[in-house]
């Protein structure tokens, strides 16, 4: 297992050496419980004593089915908590149980200061978790891979495909670029251990989706 603390109040946890394809968790520490954001897929015994010190979870809630594999494990290793799912991604769900909550709509509160958000992009309920009290108050965004934080920290991708390397189309970025329009955030935290854009992250999104657009409306080189 592998801990990094972020910023006060957000935890990384990871396998190391990596396993699968090496994404990490994050946990919010709240005054109103603790939310694990996407999931590991190991549910080693040394996370979760770490995540019991430091107070159990509340709940968990996932970007996107790629890291649904051992939700359900992971619920039960702290008494069952709810795991948010958007119900537009209900038929990825290979393994159902009491613990999973599937939510509609653009947003869903899951305590003051923690709000999913339906951004959509490779998985119809794609989804990011805006913390408002993140970057020391800044706001942030928590993107799993919907919002591809990229190797140079300050662009972003959005990608259709990552196996295929098949980007996402103009279309479907504007849609995501809107639904995060009316949300502040100064920092974006990706999937991986270094997908981090620390400050100016909505101009990085801004800049991101024109970028993204020009390249799709380019003639072949």
């Amino acid at each position: 297992m592998t801990t990094v603390r972020d910023e006060a109040g957000l935890i990384g946890i990871g396998t190391s050496p990596n396993f699968g394809i090496g994404q990490r968790a994050l946990l919010v520490q709240t005054p109103d419980g603790n939310i694990l954001w996407d999931c590991i897929s190991l549910v080693e015994p040394a996370a979760v004593a770490l995540i019991k010190g430091l107070g159990g979870l509340a709940a968990i809630a996932i970007s996107h089915p790629h890291y649904y594999t051992t939700m359900l494990e992971w619920s039960r290793a702290f008494g069952g908590v709810p795991v948010h799912l958007h119900a537009a991604d209900r038929a990825w769900v290979m393994r159902n149980g009491p613990e999973i909550v599937f939510w509609e709509g653009d947003s869903k509160t899951l305590a003051p200061g923690l709000t999913l958000i339906r951004c959509g992009g490779h998985f119809e309920g794609g989804t990011v978790l805006h913390h408002a009290a993140g970057a020391a108050g800044r706001g942030a965004l928590l993107s799993g891979d919907i919002l591809q934080v990229v190797a140079d920290r300050a662009h972003l991708g959005f990608m259709r495909s990552y196996p295929n390397f098949i980007p996402l189309g103009a279309a479907a970025v504007r849609a995501i670029a809107a639904r995060l329009q009316p949300w502040s955030f100064d920092a974006i935290y990706g999937a991986f251990w270094n997908g981090v854009i620390p400050r100016d992250a909505m101009t990085a999104l801004t800049r991101s989706v024109q970028r993204h657009i020009d390249w799709l409306g380019r003639d072949a080189l």
